[in-house]
């Protein structure tokens, strides 16, 4: 080959530079982070950070990634496997590597190997941490399939510690919720609010259609009604039921089917909205019939 030739060959790769192999770092330890991501660029990698969860999984829904190395605890709401669950639904090609500093992690590691394809211990050396993800980058991800629920399946499974958490937020706030009950008297509507919605989780209505009638829901607001609530207290109650529902879900988003996750959301808004529409109607009709004159 000519000189000048080899200079030509030299100058064109020049002008197409290599694509680096692009990471998700993910750890709430922001000294971490910028250490870990300047060695990482340093030895050929394109770095995304995010200190939490959520900016995790928002990155994750806007970019491809080819390796996840998430810290397993962090505070707030889900963890690295929460991480790993959203990686695997929208870069099923990506490696996920999960790291703790818990060193019994080794040994407590099976269920979690079924989601992430890599566990390692905190203090890690940088050489060591290089080296396990380009071994890892060449040996693709793991063929495993990630076991998912439905939501229905979750909030079945976790209501009791919905209700648990429910009366958690009720307790909080004194103030807003002013009548004093038991808390068997507090959640005695709620077993039967979850059946219908568990029951219309798995038996979806089609969007729009108006929701099933729910003769539990009309007696809890003649109840409420006995046991001195307001109007505004009953739909406080029902905010907060929301609120915990869709933390029960945050806290399983490492199980969750996404493919199911928008249509579950919907749902269940719309079927607690229903349900406390029922309730205030009764409520209301019963209110009226109270300020009718009584007859001699």
């Amino acid at each position: 080959m000519s000189s000048d030739q080899a200079a030509i060959n030299e100058s064109s790769s020049d002008q197409v530079p290599a694509i680096l192999p692009k990471l998700l770092l993910v750890d709430d330890n922001e000294t971490i982070r910028f250490t870990l991501s300047k060695i990482l660029e340093k030895e050929g990698f394109s770095v995304a950070t995010a200190g939490n969860v959520n900016d995790a999984i928002k990155l994750i829904g806007d970019q491809s990634f080819d390796a996840l190395l998430s810290d397993l605890h962090m505070p707030g709401a889900g963890d690295g496997l929460t991480v790993v669950s959203a990686m695997r639904h929208f870069n099923p090609k990506a490696v996920t590597i999960i790291f703790s500093g818990f060193p019994e992690m080794k040994e407590a590691a099976a269920e979690i190997l079924l989601q992430a394809d890599e566990i390692l211990v905190k203090p890690m050396s940088p050489p060591v941490l290089i080296q396990t993800i380009k071994d890892r980058l060449k040996a693709g991800a793991s063929s495993t399939a990630r076991v998912t629920q439905t939501v229905a399946y979750i909030l079945e499974h976790d209501t009791q510690v919905t209700i648990d958490d429910w009366l958690s937020r009720v307790d909080d706030e004194p103030e807003v919720i002013t009548v004093r009950l038991s808390s068997k008297d507090r959640c005695a509507h709620l077993p039967h609010l979850f059946a219908d919605l568990v029951s219309r989780l798995r038996k979806p209505l089609p969007l729009g259609t108006r929701a099933l009638i729910s003769p539990a829901a009309a007696a809890h607001g003649l109840c409420r009604r006995e046991q001195g609530y307001t109007a505004a207290m009953i739909v406080e109650e029902s905010r907060m039921l929301q609120v915990s529902m869709f933390q029960t879900l945050q806290n399983n988003l490492h199980q969750v089917d996404f493919s199911l996750l928008l249509l579950g959301v919907m749902a269940i808004a719309d079927e607690v909205d229903s349900q406390l529409a029922q309730a205030m109607a009764s409520y209301i009709a019963e209110s009226k019939i109270d300020l009718l004159p009584v007859e001699a």
